[in-house]
């Protein structure tokens, strides 16, 4: 027997899905994280399957953990507190960032206070020139003073980010080296290693955010390996990446920023398989844990990828799946502010205490406890079986944000629920609007413990007719975790005219990252011979303030054919822009390389089907839409293929709740996934 398993562990749950490469079969757990005993989860989960399933940590030959411990740090503001070393003079680089409003038209729109603030924030002194050169010797005595002053403000560890050092490192590894020897107690991270482009911003704060989640993703992957040593389990753990691909979780402790949205963009490439699964080739993908929702965009079949995607409150400039983290949750905890007004998170309740009716300590209202308030949580345990719902308790805590506002226990669950979703709503709005799309050609793929529970809501606000609800939701990111390919990007800024000059520095470049891919496929135990080589290039016409990604052909690269590249980029620019000016001179900014290795797919049995109506376990009560109503309850373990639902209607399983709204209608497919239509007059009575 042998044994491909996929972890993702949340803010609340850590979820296991496990592939048995002999039968096909698939296995599926939640455990509830335990933040104070990183990787005892991992203990647990493994003994578990173990003891039930029969599944021996020792014939587990492939271990792939993705994790949102990365993305949550940064929402919750909960990273490391870290010191920034620039050039002398260009202090504010965070703070001045890019001069925009996170909202353009409101006049109380401010940018978010960096994760280093102002104080941890020391110049050096030193200058580099745009060509490389050096115009300023490092002047080391600055770096001790900085240092001092650093440790002054009790910092865990240091970032340098020094003018242009994309274009010469030399004096950010000397600071480093310096900083090794005399703190060794901090660790060091360089933006040159970190994240080698152009443009000062981009580079320092990806370098930031490298350096602010380091400490907490370092231990869990520390703890992640401690506890297989401990359970007999033969594979090295794999951890998933940004860009939807994985590496080594040993990788994974320094190169941090390459997988801060790694169990985010598992979750996505979980979902983009189900949506295709599903012949739902343009789909949403909305994934909703303990701590935040996140949601992306499939089209055609395939997730799409961008860089400068939004962390919380801060853009990430490494190329990553392109998706938007909001701090609302299930567990995201709902608050009234000084004006009286009803917020729901961003902070969250997490596992420990949890939502108030897991009964764990938990005193402050979620939007879990507002489902089981209203209802439509409650009539089975979660997480198979493992965690039990007291409503008493929800009743008991949101009716004291009631008694605040002035309403009963139901109106202000509800309203909970609604303030929720319009949060999301004004997520989606704004990636629609991205990608130019029209959603009522999409279909919404909801996964995550809470985004069956919350996904039909939001898509009958979207006024969207199709919602895909996967066989496994509570355990899609995990399942993505299972598919994901040993994948890097390779980036080398250049700032090149695009003539038949730049022919041969163009091959060099290529050439170098060729050899960066080459080596580190080497180390992640794959060779460059077997993987995908993608070459693209960063290109604007000269003037211009921002480049567009060019896929190139290595054809014209190695053969310097810059008129094909221009082509390339012409195309490009008019698909995107509808314009191009084919006599206008443009630029390279930076190439790119791409090396992916491909995971063969798991193949999963088809379901049984069955042409009887699906038998309803027992009619409940709940309140929705503002009354009280009876509506039926399904076991999703009885469901079969052909299986009809109408709403509204509540589908418990062992790792999610699926609430049907008012309008919508539920078909089990041939694969056991439910297809939830609205129907024509709901959608224009909507």
């Amino acid at each position: 027997m042998s044994y491909r398993v996929g972890i993702d562990i949340g803010g609340t749950f850590i979820d296991f899905c496990v592939f048995d490469e002999d039968s096909g079969a698939i296995t599926t757990l939640k455990v509830l994280t335990t933040p104070s005993r990183p990787g005892a989860e991992i203990i647990e989960g493994l003994a578990t399957l173990h003891a039930a399933h029969g599944i021996d940590p020792a014939n587990i030959t492939a271990f792939v953990h993705g994790t949102t411990v990365g993305v949550n740090t940064v929402i919750q503001r909960r990273g490391a507190r870290l010191a920034l070393f620039t050039t002398e003079n260009f202090s504010d680089v965070l703070e001045v960032a890019r001069l925009r409003m996170p909202e353009s038209y409101s006049l109380f729109s401010t940018r978010p206070e960096p994760l280093v603030t102002r104080e941890r924030v020391f110049g050096l002194a030193e200058r580099i020139a745009a060509d490389g050169s050096v115009r300023r010797t490092l002047d080391e005595a600055s770096v001790r003073t900085a240092l001092q002053m650093a440790r002054a403000q009790d910092v865990e560890g240091v970032i340098v980010a020094l003018l242009h050092g994309w274009r010469n490192p030399a004096h950010e590894r000397t600071v480093k080296a310096i900083l090794a020897r005399e703190a060794p107690d901090l660790f060091v991270f360089t933006s040159s290693e970190i994240w080698p482009v152009i443009r000062e911003y981009e580079r320092t704060t990806t370098a930031v955010i490298n350096g602010y989640i380091h400490p907490r993703v370092n231990a869990y992957l520390t703890s992640l390996q401690s506890a297989l040593q401990e359970m007999g389990v033969p594979a090295e753990p794999l951890v998933t990446k940004s860009n939807g691909g994985m590496m080594r979780a040993e990788r994974g402790k320094t190169d941090c920023v390459q997988m801060v949205l790694s169990g985010t963009a598992a979750g996505v490439m979980g979902g983009a398989y189900v949506a295709r699964d599903c012949d739902a080739p343009n789909a949403i993908t909305l994934d909703i844990g303990g701590t935040s929702a996140d949601v992306a965009t499939v089209i055609d079949g395939a997730p799409q990828f961008g860089m400068g995607e939004k962390i919380g409150e801060f853009p990430l400039y490494v190329p990553s799946v392109s998706v938007t983290s909001i701090g609302e949750g299930g567990g995201s905890i709902a608050w009234v502010d000084e004006f009286g007004v009803l917020k729901v998170g961003p902070e969250s309740a997490g596992s420990d205490p949890g939502p108030a009716c897991y009964g764990r300590g938990g005193t402050r209202p979620t939007i879990t406890d507002a489902f089981a308030v209203c209802g439509l949580l409650g009539h089975r345990a979660l997480a198979y079986d493992s965690v039990p719902i007291d409503r008493s308790q929800a009743e008991t805590v949101v009716g004291e944000l009631a008694a605040q506002l002035g309403r009963d226990v139901e109106e202000t669950a509800e309203a909970i629920i609604k303030i929720a979703i319009s949060g999301m709503y004004l997520e989606v709005n704004k990636l629609i609007a991205q990608h130019g799309i029209d959603i009522r050609d999409f279909a919404l793929v909801t996964f995550g413990g809470a985004g069956p529970m919350l996904g039909g809501f939001l898509a009958r606000e979207l006024g969207m007719t199709r919602v895909v609800v996967p066989v496994s939701p509570g355990v899609t990111s995990a399942l993505g975790g299972l598919i994901a390919d040993t994948k890097n990007d390779f980036i080398k800024t250049m700032f090149l005219v695009a003539d038949p000059a730049a022919a041969a520095p163009l091959r060099e470049g290529f050439a170098a990252l060729r050899a960066e891919a080459s080596t580190w496929l080497r180390e992640e135990g794959s060779d460059i011979a077997d993987a995908a080589v993608i070459y693209s290039a960063d290109m604007r016409y000269t003037g211009q303030s921002f480049e567009i990604e060019v896929p190139l052909d290595a054809t014209s690269v190695d053969g310097g054919d810059i008129a094909a590249i221009l082509q390339a980029f012409h195309d490009r620019h008019d698909a995107v822009y509808a314009f191009c000016d084919r006599d206008a001179e443009a630029q390279i900014l930076n190439v790119r390389l791409v090396a992916n290795h491909a995971t063969p797919n798991p193949a999963f049995a088809p379901l049984s089907r069955s042409k009887s109506a699906p038998p309803v376990a027992e009619q409940i009560q709940i309140y929705l839409d503002g009354e009280r109503r009876r509506v039926p309850l399904y076991e999703r373990s009885v469901l079969r293929a052909g299986h009809r639902l109408e709403g509204p209607a509540v589908v418990a399983q062992a790792d999610a709740t699926v609430c049907l709204p008012d309008g919508f209608s539920g078909t089990v497919d041939g694969r056991g996934n439910i297809l939830l239509r609205r129907s024509d007059a709901a959608a224009e009575k909507g």
